[in-house]
């Protein structure tokens, strides 16, 4: 009989692959119009524009590198072997360019933060929140939290698990794909049994197997992976019957999406790049409590597109209020460099924003661990349910790169190999 996975993001794909390799026949049945998950690119633009996964993170370990360059894809580290968090322009609380005291004052706070977090845990500190043993003192600590937290781990740090922010933290090599992530994802997906528009509601595990319940269904299996995300788990979106343990269901609630979006714009022929390199990156510092400033990076690829990303609280805030409100935030923050005028003749059209918080099929952009649920990730791994013939997969399950595209490339391939044992 065959292994149903449910979801076609990239934990799905690769679990449908791996089950092929190990003969095993697989039935991969996505509730959405399209394969890809959260990696997805879009062309709308005139350009490749990653609205999920945008960066193969620690390529030199990460599994989808490999395949990435052995089917031709072009990658490219948008640091070029800088300090990543090194911004081509920064602006200060006041509205003036940093100079390099600031740039290195900033770069040593980002660098203090990780070290306060690395040596509460090396000292045997207990799980907590990431922003109890975090620097908060000084002119650049709020913005090093925000950066961090935020923007890269798209939730405030005092939501966030300490030992799962170090174990979870990233380094190396850092490429982007030219042709796209999302490009990437659904090529790996060719030649795969994949049937968009097949919500799975209700999944039923007995004595004869599995079965997933839903429109166009029922469809009957020996096992099944189920790799949606926990937002979508945690809210009820599959019901599992019988019902997952009380150890799993709190594990789910552990691991929330936090919501990372993004705003792309479109440039004239006029705009001369704002005098820019190609890859160009801009932040600024954090100026009150209630200030939330995007990142941007400019010119990808020598692209004509600008690309904001809007981390954590400010992000459901703008989601809730809907996709106008957050092109307007990211064009009144491009203003703070250039002014409005120039903002206004340079990118004229409207703008491609993200919508991952509002996506029934997603429910936000990527996990992290609550305070005191940092062992939630290899819980959730190692869940052997309905005598291992039931497994979970995604980013979310990942101890190591969670959060990624390779993180759940890596857990889907797990969840193949547990239950292909299982079966054996």
């Amino acid at each position: 009989m065959t292994v149903l996975v449910i979801g076609a993001g990239a934990a799905g794909i690769a679990a449908a692959r791996r089950l092929r390799d190990l003969g095993r026949d697989a039935l991969v049945l996505e509730a959405g119009p399209r394969i890809g998950g959260r990696a997805v690119t879009d062309h709308s633009l005139g350009a490749p524009v990653d609205l999920g996964a945008s960066w193969l993170h620690q390529a030199e370990d990460n599994p989808l590198t490999p395949l990435a360059q052995r089917l031709g894809f072009t990658l490219h580290d948008t640091a070029q072997g800088t300090n990543r968090r090194r911004r081509d322009l920064l602006l200060l609380a006041d509205g003036s360019v940093a100079g390099e005291a600031d740039r290195a004052a900033f770069e040593a706070a980002a660098d203090a933060f990780d070290d306060a977090a690395e040596a509460a845990v090396a000292a045997g500190s207990p799980d907590r929140p990431l922003s109890d043993v975090v620097p908060r003192d000084g002119p650049w600590a709020a913005t090093a939290s925000h950066w961090l937290a935020a923007m890269i781990n798209a939730a405030e740090a005092e939501g966030q698990s300490l030992h799962d922010y170090v174990a979870t933290g990233l380094d190396g090599w850092n490429p982007q794909v030219q042709e796209g992530v999302g490009t990437l994802v659904a090529r790996l997906a060719e030649g795969l049994p994949i049937r968009t528009g097949c919500a799975v509601h209700r999944l039923r595990c007995d004595a004869a197997g599995v079965t997933a319940e839903g429109p166009g269904g029922p469809w009957h299996g020996e096992a099944a992976i189920v790799t949606v995300s926990t937002g979508v788990l945690a809210a009820g979106g599959i019901v599992f019957d019988p019902a997952l343990p009380a150890t799993v269901q709190a594990a789910i609630a552990g691991l929330p999406l936090g919501l990372l979006s993004k705003v792309a714009l479109r440039a004239t022929t006029e705009a001369a790049k704002l005098g820019l390199r190609d890859f160009a990156r801009l932040g600024r510092q954090v100026a009150g409590a209630e200030d939330s400033p995007l990142s941007w990076m400019l010119w990808p690829f020598g692209r004509d597109i600008a690309q904001a990303f809007i981390g954590g609280r400010r992000a459901w805030q703008l989601a809730a209020e809907g996709p106008a409100a957050a092109e307007v935030e990211a064009r009144a923050e491009l203003a703070r460099y250039f002014g409005a005028d120039t903002v206004s003749r340079a990118f004229p059209d409207p703008a491609l924003v993200t919508t991952w918080g509002e996506d029934p099929l997603f429910r936000g952009a990527y996990s992290h661990a609550i305070p005191g649920q940092a062992g939630a990730r290899a819980l959730l791994r190692d869940a052997a349910l309905a005598g291992g013939r039931l497994r979970l997969a995604g980013e979310a399950t990942h101890a190591r790169f969670a959060a990624t595209v390779g993180g759940a490339w890596s857990s889907g391939e797990h969840a193949a190999e547990q239950v292909h044992a299982a079966l054996a």
